[in-house]
């Protein structure tokens, strides 16, 4: 089987909007309690989940395409995720007004993405654990985290409401 086509910047954008129309709807409809529950120890609430990224947004996919038009092969580093998590505080804040504020980032960087030119994909930085990356290549794998963490919120939610479904949670696998 062949490998599929590569996304356009188009394709790109419009799953960047929906990033943002999913995480904003979710966050809205959950109120402070199931925002800011932790499924686990260690794991993330949906609230982190966003504050995270935000933060990827900054740190992550648009500011490392912004380094490398800026500066083609410059190194690009990494960042502690869950130091900046933690400093963050994002479990306390407001839900809803992170979800805003990440769909105002994304919206950002969609002008980004759609401004982006043919010959801007191949150019690329060098990343400090993985090697050479091309804005091709973070343009997929920013796509890839959003869809991640989407997941991750989802499965944050599902959590939440499956031990109030009762015998209901015998239809879970029909």
């Amino acid at each position: 089987m062949d490998p599929p086509p590569p996304l356009t910047t188009t394709q790109v954008a419009s799953l960047l909007r929906g990033t943002a129309a999913t995480l904003v709807a979710e966050a809205e409809a959950l109120g402070i309690a199931a925002l800011r529950w932790h499924p686990a120890p260690r794991e993330w609430c949906v609230n982190e989940v966003l504050g995270h990224l935000i933060e990827a947004e900054r740190l992550g996919s648009a500011g490392r395409i912004r380094r490398i038009i800026e500066q083609p092969g410059c190194r690009l580093e990494s960042w502690d995720q869950l130091e900046v998590a933690q400093a963050r505080s994002d479990c306390a804040r407001d839900g809803v007004e992170l979800a805003h504020e990440l769909a105002a980032l994304l919206e950002e960087n969609v002008r980004l993405v759609e401004g982006l030119t043919r010959e801007q994909f191949g150019l690329s930085g060098v990343h400090d654990a993985v090697g050479e990356l091309r804005i091709s290549d973070l343009l997929h794998r920013w796509v890839d985290h959003e869809r991640e963490h989407i997941r991750q919120a989802l499965a944050n939610v599902r959590a939440y409401v499956w031990p109030h479904m009762g015998n209901a949670q015998r239809l879970a696998d029909e």
